[in-house]
């Protein structure tokens, strides 16, 4: 859908970035302003206006309680104004609030009771978090997971051609020495030099199978933005060539690749029966270390592994919801560990992205395929669960740190104090994003 959107004469390039963009921060701002509302009503608090996008009213409706639902011209954020809110940062409008009587003052988010504030704001971020645990349960009942025996699972189809395996494949030895899991045969591979001798068992048959090469450059994932997405290549590709030399296995990929010093190269590759030449441009970038540190590389952007994968069967309900609980707080330790980084100067700022960045990816990716869409959905959910659980005042975490300082002191903090912290986190937020947003434009 997205590359036959993509060839509209003049218009298909931005349509096919500027829609999937939209979908995204559709999706990931409606279920946390949602959660903000929702939770709201439940403590008794009256919701004036919930909003998807800033500016301009393209569309609007009143509901029976009395809500304003609207859709703004802008599609970067969106907001929910309860009743006693100045706008939709939920910041006291103190003057509404001295004039109220005593019931619909008991009905506004200012005259509500601290506990009741606290779990309104907490609720928009988890109601992130909890859109990407649903995702990825969605997901892995979709795919399923890994089987423990090592059992081959699909051979993917610019590879079959290449292997005497078949899809089935019980693996018993590698070069006579035995595994009984999935994570041996890995391991034996990755310590394994071509060829290697197989015992596998097919339909009751014992065999030996003589395999050339576990470990050609077969593509497993393209990162968006990168030199390999920009030049056309895509998961399930297997590299053939780079630079006019043979790519006998993954080392002599990257040998290859930090060669070139950012010059173009010329890449053949196999993709289902095809065989294409593609030209890209690799960059230098900050590029993770097993130490855990960042140097800079010259890179291509994509993420090459043996073809050989495990045989999947169906997951459980209580399975599913602990492996997309685990890959959801993987994500979280990961945007800290991120963060630590470019404070203490490992990694460029240069890396942070803005709106159009996001955009960029957004397009990019659900040219990839719908599974790769859902799960940008999934990632960038969690992104602005948690950007917004950071203590800058504007921000939910903010709001929480006020009410941290009320429960303590038993006094809600001094209005002008409160004023002034809010500008100070709007310019702070604002000054990140108009960084990230050079960073953007820089890329392009």
């Amino acid at each position: 859908m997205i590359e036959l959107i993509s060839n509209i004469p003049l218009i298909g390039g931005f349509l096919a970035t500027v829609l999937p963009f939209v979908v995204v921060i559709g999706i990931v701002v409606f279920i946390h302003e949602f959660g903000h509302y929702i939770v709201g009503r439940w403590c008794g608090i009256h919701a004036e206006v919930f909003s998807l996008g800033f500016g301009k009213e393209l569309y609007a409706r009143t509901d029976s309680r009395g809500t304003r639902w609207r859709i703004g011209a802008l599609p970067l954020g969106g907001y929910v104004k309860f009743l006693g809110d100045a706008d939709g940062s939920s910041r006291p409008d103190r003057n509404s609030v001295e004039g109220m009587d005593a019931a619909t003052l008991a009905r506004s988010f200012p005259g509500a009771a601290l506990w009741k504030r606290a779990l309104t704001v907490l609720a928009g971020p988890v109601a992130n978090f909890i859109l990407t645990i649903v995702i990825y349960v969605g997901l892995i009942f979709w795919s399923g997971v890994a089987v423990d025996e090592a059992r081959i699972g699909e051979i993917p189809a610019s590879v079959a051609g290449e292997t005497p395996l078949m899809q089935g494949d019980l693996v018993t030895a590698v070069n006579g020495e035995p595994v009984a899991t999935f994570g041996d045969l890995a391991r034996a591979v990755s310590e394994s030099t071509a060829p290697v001798e197989l015992d596998v068992i097919r339909d009751g048959q014992d065999l030996s199978l003589d395999v050339a090469n576990l470990r050609p450059p077969y593509v497993a994932g393209v990162r968006p933005l990168s030199a390999a997405s920009r030049a056309g290549i895509r998961a399930g590709d297997l590299l053939l060539t780079a630079d006019g030399q043979d790519l006998p296995d993954i080392t002599r990929l990257q040998e290859i690749v930090q060669g070139s010093e950012g010059e173009p190269l010329e890449i053949v590759l196999r993709r289902d029966a095809q065989t294409l030449t593609l030209e890209m441009i690799p960059t230098e970038e900050d590029v993770p270390q097993p130490d855990g540190s960042f140097a800079r590389q010259v890179i291509i952007g994509v993420s090459v592994s043996t073809y050989l994968q495990p045989q999947v069967r169906a997951a459980g309900p209580v399975e599913a919801v602990t492996l997309a609980v685990d890959r959801t707080v993987s994500i979280v330790t990961g945007t800290f560990d991120g963060i630590g980084q470019m404070i203490s100067g490992n990694v460029s700022p240069t890396n942070l992205q803005g709106p159009v960045g996001i955009a960029q990816v957004s397009g990019e990716t659900a040219g990839q395929g719908l599974t790769n869409f859902i799960m940008l959905i999934a990632l960038i959910s969690t992104a602005i669960g948690l950007m917004n659980l950071f203590p800058i005042p504007v921000l939910d975490g903010g709001h929480l740190v006020f009410y941290a300082i009320e429960a303590v002191t038993g006094r809600v903090p001094s209005g002008k104090w409160v004023d002034f912290a809010m500008a100070l986190g709007l310019a702070m937020v604002l000054s990140l994003m108009l960084f990230a947003t050079y960073n953007d434009i820089t890329r392009l």
